[in-house]
């Protein structure tokens, strides 16, 4: 037996004749199984897709329909024995039939062999030839089948253009023309479409027709959206203006083993962040403008997938840019709220998630804060169900940055690290498996835990070497600092200097890198203040030194070791609480260690409240950059302080 979703639902037995499957409700039930893939679908989960009102007895209506299929599709199993097909599994229900039986399946199964190997050609001919309409097109109305039907259509589309470049770069594909002109003028924001067409047309000799269309395409996405063609597109164009009688294999962007196709500007922003270097600061200006466009279309699905495809590994929790990062959240939002509750479940997914990225922790207000979780956990809700790695790690990576709600969260964020690491190490995305290293690098740092943390940045370091993350061995350099630093206050360890020299090194490698003050500034004078404490010194007292961002919580060490007592208790008592970002606990532990200085019973209380839950940590350690020593040390000076009081 076979069943189809690609076009209405139907099944069909080995000689051809169709299974009398029931009516709509038993079909629907049978699709939605077929959408998990082979998973559990629970019953209340069953029972909410099927109804958008579940009447009392939903459950046994679902039961009774579940019954009806099993003896439609198992006609000769015998009585009391369960069920191979359709089967009852933990508290629902799942569907067991080989990939090959279900058509979406192949479909799926056979454009990934594609976008292996050029070999598989005719696999994805015989998958794209078996749609025979949307998919599950007599399943109407109901969220999920939307969500499956929007997610299919845009791999039949990917499909459609994989196909179109396989034939092209076999040297034939001139027939294509006018396939290709009906694929553009139904989907005339797919730029691959036009650089296909435009290289049909050559392929046919009318090299005239080929500039024409590559000169329409420019058009439309100057006028409408206000961008430049990409680089593909541009290349194309003058290979043609130079008379080539062949053109090349249409090139496709590589980055860290990842195949980027020219889809957008947006995309290759993507391509040009993930590459790092100065490339990350163009690549910032080009999102937003693409995203400015997109909105400016009034095409709320492609904004959505514009602001979508910048799905670049994120790990520090203070803004590069925040004017900029407020920007893209709120172009996200305004998307989302024009999308509604039942828009395309990936596209919402991907909406949310960026919003729980681009909030990075440190420059929210509260409000803005929970706003954020609420979008972490449900973009992280939303890739689970969907079953897509690529989408989830990009959730998690959303997770990740909404996890400095409070101090002492290490190991939380140590689970989240490890599981984007094993979703991108079996699903091929290097970028977040180098980003899953990273995540736990610190989260081992926090935990004071050095020769872990020393493996994971062993690990990060060789996997930059083919994804060409360039600033990965600038975090790890940094992370030696830091465990030097440790070192120096053991016995028989390095000396204070030595890690001061690693420190300033670390610094120069950092500087040496794109503008990224949200990890930078006042990471070096920082690093030094640890440095101090953790031997019993003052804080330094250069004034050349950069505190950025931390300057509130140091400026009262720094004036008692200039002797400026009062001055030292006014500034201890103007400090906010620290942001929630990497460094909360290392600016908590400042603010503790001032105030036992200064004998501020009701500042040490407070600290002392805040850091109980990260007893265990390393001050400054989650962030892997650097260190204060452990958080005990400062939480027991903050409770003597507060007993005093």
């Amino acid at each position: 037996m076979r069943i189809d979703v690609l076009g209405a639902v139907r099944a069909l037995r080995d000689d051809g004749t169709p299974v009398d499957l029931g009516g709509p409700r038993h079909r629907e039930v049978l699709a939605r199984l077929v959408a998990a893939g082979g998973r559990m679908v629970s019953t209340d989960t069953l029972v909410d897709d099927l109804w958008a009102e579940p009447p009392v007895r939903a459950v046994g209506a679902l039961r009774t329909f579940v019954a009806a299929l099993r003896r439609a599709i198992e006609p000769d199993r015998p009585p009391r024995t369960p069920p191979r097909v359709l089967v009852t599994e933990g508290p629902g229900y799942a569907l067991r039939l080989p990939r090959a039986q279900v058509d979406a399946h192949r479909f799926e199964d056979a454009l990934a062999r594609a976008r292996r190997t050029p070999d598989a050609l005719a696999d994805l001919d015989a998958a794209l030839a078996a749609w025979r309409g949307p998919a599950y097109a007599d399943v109407t109305g109901s969220l999920w089948a939307r969500r499956e039907r929007a997610r299919l259509e845009e791999l039949r589309l990917e499909g459609l253009e994989l196909r179109a470049r396989l034939l092209l770069d076999s040297g034939s594909g001139a027939e294509l023309v006018a396939e290709l002109g009906a694929h553009v003028t139904e989907h005339p924001w797919r730029e691959p479409a036009w650089g296909l067409l435009a290289r049909a047309l050559h392929r046919a000799g009318r090299q005239a027709d080929a500039l024409a269309t590559l000169r329409r395409a420019r058009t439309m996405l100057v006028e409408q959206l206000g961008l430049d063609p990409g680089a593909d597109l541009q290349r194309l164009e003058a290979d043609i203006l130079q008379g080539a009688t062949t053109l090349q294999p249409a090139r496709t962007v590589w980055t860290a083993g990842v195949r980027l196709g020219p889809r957008t500007t947006v995309e290759l922003a993507r391509t040009l962040a993930l590459a790092g270097g100065d490339a990350l600061v163009h690549s910032r200006r080009d999102r937003l403008a693409a995203v400015q466009a997109a909105e400016r279309t009034g095409d709320i699905a492609l904004t959505a997938r514009v602001i979508g495809a910048y799905d670049v590994p994120a790990l520090w929790s203070r803004a590069d840019d925040p004017e900029q990062s407020r920007a893209v959240v709120a172009a996200a939002e305004r998307t989302l709220t024009a999308l509604g509750a039942d828009g395309p479940a990936e596209l919402r997914a991907r909406l949310l998630a960026t919003v729980a990225v681009e909030s990075r922790s440190a420059d929210l207000s509260g409000t803005e804060r929970e706003r954020a979780g609420r979008a972490a956990r449900e973009a992280e809700a939303l890739a689970r169900e969907l079953g897509d790695p690529a989408l989830l790690v990009f959730a998690l990576n959303g997770v990740f940055l909404q996890s400095f709600t409070r101090p002492g969260l290490a190991a939380a964020r140590d689970a989240t690290g490890a599981e984007i690491l094993g979703l991108a190490t079996r699903h091929e995305l290097p970028n977040f498996a180098v980003l899953g290293l990273l995540i736990r690098l610190q989260s081992a740092s926090a935990m004071g835990d050095l020769d872990a943390a020393t493996a994971h940045a062993r690990a990060a370091e060789r996997l930059a070497v083919s994804t060409e993350a360039s600033l990965v061995p600038v975090l790890t350099g940094w992370f030696r600092a830091r465990a030097t630093a440790a070192r120096s206050a053991e016995p028989g360890g390095p000396t204070a200097a030595t890690a001061a020299a690693r420190y300033r090194a670390a610094e120069d490698a950092l500087a040496g890198t794109a503008s990224m003050p949200g990890l930078h500034r006042g990471l070096f004078a920082l690093a030094l203040l640890g440095l101090r404490l953790l031997h019993g010194r003052p804080a330094p007292t250069d004034p050349a030194l950069d505190w950025g961002p931390y300057r509130p919580w140091a400026q009262p060490l720094v004036l008692l070791a200039r002797d400026r007592v009062e001055e030292a208790r006014a500034a201890l008592s103007a400090a906010p609480e620290p942001p929630f970002d990497h460094m909360q606990e290392a600016l908590w532990c400042l603010t503790a260690h001032a105030a036992a200085r200064l004998g501020e019973p009701l500042i040490a209380a407070r600290a002392a409240t805040a850091l109980r839950p990260a007893r265990a940590e390393h001050a400054g350690g989650g962030s892997g950059m650097l260190t204060l020593g452990p958080v005990a040390r400062y939480l027991t000076e903050a409770e003597a302080c507060a007993d005093r009081g």
